[in-house]
């Protein structure tokens, strides 16, 4: 199908991505409107990635055109990779984690959580439950990352380049919202299995026996049981993981950087991408709380409803218990997972996450 100029360039939302490569396209415009076309053609580039493709930082041109299924593709394998790894890893403190909030008699601390963990199950005790988790946060990762970039160019192109830039905040909050939604189908019931091998010891040895005892207790839609309360916690935390994220990022190098970000190297790029993804972390972690609290105790008392854990947690234990070791846990995770993300990114030929001034701005040279 072949496409025009005008709609190839409509095609890909550049008030919300920038680099020199639309710089060298305002270049080359002006030049093509000089007298001397030859000065043109010695410094075009074929017209096909002219406006489709955007280069790696410091690369003239990438390989992957912008929202091209290569493209999704890309930023599929990606999501899988930041958050299946990344959560994977951090097992021990969500153990940790889960059972201060089930049972915080037991669990007074985290350093005596770790202990009472140690001394009854020892090391491997720390892991339990790491391929419900590796699995499950891999689904979620791919639908998280994917339909987020889906969404926000979805958004973007409604909303039009002039109010697509002027309320960029609210279409990175609608497309994380959008794609948060259809990541939690798929995680919520690996999340299910998960907090129920991990908080009740002797139930199961981790997914393949854990998955059928759990359906034949409590049937297949058990397993969907804590979907709203999972809604509830990952939402939140996700529109502010993506929000605040593009928004610290763009601060980032705005006012505390001297060096335009094309100019800047790629390890530097995501270095800034790990500062910025352990700011957001923290802030995540803080708004989705009292929904984890839910989640855990939902997934470990088989026939509770919410009411049930509002009465016995309250309202003061649903914001707080547990908090400062997922204040730690989520702004390491997700520090690690914008980093992981936007080195898969680099590693392909797209450009790093956020920062970027939108070329609305920008006011082409007068000739």
């Amino acid at each position: 199908m072949a496409f025009s100029d005008e709609s190839r360039q409509s095609l890909i939302p550049n008030f919300l991505y920038t680099s020199s490569f639309s710089t060298t396209n305002r270049l080359m415009e002006k030049f093509n409107n000089n007298s001397n076309p030859n000065l043109y053609r010695s410094a075009s580039i074929p017209k096909d990635e002219q406006n489709l493709v955007i280069p790696a930082p410091s690369e003239p041109f990438g390989k992957i055109e912008m929202y091209s299924p290569q493209f999704y593709a890309a930023c599929t394998a990606g999501g899988i990779l930041s958050c299946g790894l990344t959560h994977m890893t951090v097992t021990p403190l969500d153990l940790v984690k889960c059972n201060m909030q089930i049972d915080p008699v037991k669990y007074k601390s985290i350093s005596s959580g770790f202990g009472v963990l140690l001394k009854e199950q020892g090391v491997r005790g720390f892991f339990r439950g790491w391929v419900p988790t590796l699995l499950g946060y891999s689904a979620q990762g791919a639908c998280k990352f994917g339909f987020y970039e889906f969404f926000k160019k979805y958004y973007s192109d409604i909303a039009g380049p002039e109010y697509a830039t002027k309320y960029k905040t609210l279409i990175y909050l609608a497309g994380s919202a959008s794609a948060e939604l259809i990541a939690d189908v798929a995680l919520c019931p690996m999340e299910a299995v998960k907090v129920r091998v991990q908080t009740q010891p002797g139930f199961a040895r981790g997914l393949g026996d854990g998955l059928p005892k759990f359906v034949r207790s409590e049937g297949a839609l058990g397993l969907y049981k804590g979907l709203v309360p999972l809604w509830g916690r990952q939402i939140p935390y996700t529109m502010m993981k993506f929000a605040s994220f593009e928004t610290i990022v763009e601060m980032f190098y705005k006012y505390a950087i001297p060096t335009p970000k094309n100019e800047c190297s790629k390890s530097f790029q995501l270095g800034v991408s790990f500062a910025g993804g352990y700011v957001a972390g923290v802030l995540c972690a803080i708004v989705s709380h009292p929904a984890d609290n839910l989640v855990s105790f939902l997934n470990n008392a088989k026939g509770a409803s919410v009411g049930d854990a509002v009465k016995k947690l309250g309202v003061w234990g649903l914001f707080t218990r547990g908090l400062p070791l997922r204040i730690v846990m989520i702004g390491t995770l997700t520090g690690a997972q914008w980093g992981i993300y936007d080195a898969f990114k680099v590693f392909v030929g797209l450009p790093t996450t956020g920062g970027a001034a939108p070329p609305a701005a920008i006011e082409p040279a007068k000739a």
